[in-house]
């Protein structure tokens, strides 16, 4: 994610900064869904699914290499400095750095141990656990547009209701595992409930960490990393010592405990005048926008799009 934020940075017109995250978060549930076959057709050879993945992995590294520019745009001269490390938002980083941990931990339990669960608690057929992913897929890309409607209304409440979302999903697969049509309903809740809040996290970030081209949106990503690499041996730790419906009750219930905290979210990226902000200045695209200002505090002009007019006009 840090290397395509830069490219991004480097070759995409400001004005298309937030569509074009938007699409590169959504990514995880494109990946999700082109898996399916994999679950499908090679269920008995693992060995070979795994060896395809890391071939297309290294395909991915040979096009990185290939396609993504070698340094960043270079910021404006006309862009005011970000605010030196002192003045920086420390209360509401700190505090957007854990609600993300805290969600990766959480998110753990599904991403690693729901298919070992629907297969030995509710002794589905392994191929079912493709279903399973499909609709986590599919679900996710529906999360592309909460981020917009977050910082519209109130991105407290869009964090708590997500992450109630999210431990439900769990509890409803540690209930049901041997019911199809409710393994896959918790999955579709699951994807939902996980994208929007990378998103959410994502258009956060960038808000608070304006004039910081890479570092906003790299943050949040970060944490939600850390917490589901911590989260994966402690979800498996308890699966172990009190089996896998008491170990998903367990993060499902720590998950609605940070959802009771949400109000302590970084809510509305207020100015410091606690301006309200305007409806057309909402969203993942205006975070974007208001990334780069100058020294009045006003957006700066994208050049990129300044020269495109200057060629419209010429001819």
């Amino acid at each position: 994610m840090p290397a395509l934020t830069a490219a991004m940075q480097a070759v995409v017109r400001r004005s298309l900064h937030g569509r074009v995250s938007s699409v590169m978060n959504a990514g995880t549930s494109i990946g999700v869904i082109v898996a399916v076959p994999t679950v499908l057709f090679m269920v008995g050879a693992w060995r070979i699914a795994y060896l395809s993945f890391a071939v297309l992995a290294v395909l991915g590294v040979i096009a990185a290499w290939l396609f993504l520019p070698s340094v960043t745009r270079i910021v404006p001269s006309d862009a005011a400095d970000p605010p030196p490390l002192n003045e920086l938002p420390w209360s509401r980083l700190v505090r957007l750095t854990l609600f993300a941990y805290v969600m990766g931990f959480v998110s753990a339990a599904y991403w690693i141990f729901a298919p070992d669960l629907v297969v030995t608690l509710g002794g589905l057929p392994a191929s079912a656990t493709a279903w399973l992913w499909l609709a986590v897929g599919v679900a996710g890309l529906g999360g592309a547009v909460v981020a917009d409607l977050a910082d519209r209304n109130n991105p407290p409440i869009t964090q708590a209701l997500m992450l109630m979302m999210l431990s439900a999903s769990l509890a409803l697969l540690a209930a049901s595992p041997d019911q199809p049509l409710l393994t896959a309903f918790s999955a579709l809740v699951f994807g939902l409930a996980y994208m929007s809040l990378t998103g959410l996290y994502l258009m956060t970030g960038i808000r608070l960490l304006p004039g910081r081209l890479s570092v906003g949106p790299v943050l949040p990503f970060m944490a939600v990393s850390l917490g589901q690499a911590t989260g994966s041996p402690a979800v498996g730790a308890l699966v172990q010592g009190f089996g896998y419906a008491d170990a998903f009750a367990m993060f499902a219930a720590l998950g609605i405990l940070v959802a009771v905290l949400s109000p302590f979210y970084p809510g509305a990226i207020a100015q410091a005048e606690e301006e309200e902000v305007a409806e057309e200045d909402t969203g993942l695209q205006a975070a974007y926008d208001h990334q780069l200002q100058n020294e009045e505090g006003e957006p700066l002009e994208d050049p990129l799009e300044e020269e495109e007019e200057q060629v419209t006009t010429t001819w």
